[in-house]
């Protein structure tokens, strides 16, 4: 690329803070960002946990055994994916987790890894895996051996191609192209990821902030985060206004990513007599899952 991915803009946020957003919309929970050691990152929101690679250039199975360990004890499953994604859905995340919950086929256990293989391509870097594997992947790169077909070869993995995907109807309907799945290698890759549109998202205004200039909605606008959103709607996203995403996770982030298909619903903090959830409800902002960490390799 010429220059750290992590730190390239994406519709007025950071590639890296999109991923994190991301991440943490579909698992519910907090994230954890691996790094070169010493590398240098674009600001990040709270709580993101940063840990270095113990070693240098040893490649991604050297980033997922370190995420996965910085998980021990707190989660059994993690998704993992690269910072280059500009395109994933939480959709896509929820359906590969998923795919960790049941057996594959006849086997009697429940797979260690869920490896999407997407037009004949398998994406480690897109995938769920076991916490408890961390050992392994290290061992096998103190032994050498670091590519991610070795680690598959030594667990039970179910693999999700592009028709067992699709069986989600959600997914299907959010990410029929398998979007997601798109990473930007070069200049012209980047380029031509920017210039598609925004994702069509849906805004809904609530209580004083409805006004003669502002219609309660819903109405279709094209925006990447919370504060384009609020912009298209014509409302200023300030300390008064609140978020919520899909009717339950709030948030007052205005770099919170958005994907397609969102509904936003902007409301004054204090909430009104309209009802729906108020700032700090920890129900309505947990967004719950049953993989509630997840790390994102850099």
């Amino acid at each position: 690329m010429g220059t750290p991915k992590a730190a390239l803009e994406w519709h007025g946020s950071t590639l890296l803070r999109r991923t994190v957003g991301i991440v943490a919309r579909a698992a519910g929970g907090p994230v954890v960002v691996v790094r070169a050691r010493g590398q240098d990152l674009p600001e990040l929101p709270a709580p993101v946990t940063v840990v270095d690679d113990p070693r240098e250039g040893m490649g991604p199975v050297q980033g997922i055994a370190a995420g996965l360990a910085a998980l021990a004890g707190q989660a059994e499953s993690a998704f993992v994916t690269a910072t280059d994604l500009p395109f994933l859905h939480p959709a896509f995340i929820r359906r590969v987790l998923r795919a960790l919950d049941a057996p594959d086929g006849n086997a009697p256990d429940r797979p260690d890894v869920a490896l999407p293989v997407v037009r004949g391509y398998p994406q480690p870097l897109a995938a769920a895996y076991r916490t408890g594997l961390a050992p392994l992947a290290e061992r096998l790169v103190t032994g050498g051996r670091l590519r991610a077909a070795f680690l598959f070869a030594q667990c039970a993995v179910t693999r999700l191609d592009d028709a067992r995907l699709l069986a989600d109807p959600v997914l299907a309907a959010l990410d029929p192209g398998l979007d997601s799945l798109l990473n930007v290698n070069t200049p012209q890759e980047y380029d031509e990821a920017r210039r598609r549109p925004a994702p069509e998202v849906t805004v809904q205004l609530f209580g004083a902030l409805v006004t003669a200039g502002r219609p309660a909605g819903p109405r279709p606008v094209r925006a990447a985060t919370v504060r384009a959103a609020a912009d298209a709607a014509g409302l200023p996203f300030d300390r008064q206004v609140t978020a919520a995403l899909n009717g339950d996770q709030v948030t007052r982030d205005p770099e919170a990513p958005l994907a397609q298909g969102d509904t936003v619903a902007f409301r004054p903090v204090a909430g009104d007599k309209a009802g729906g959830p108020a700032l700090g409800d920890p129900q309505a902002a947990s967004g719950a899952m049953d993989h509630p960490i997840c790390p994102v390799v850099t």
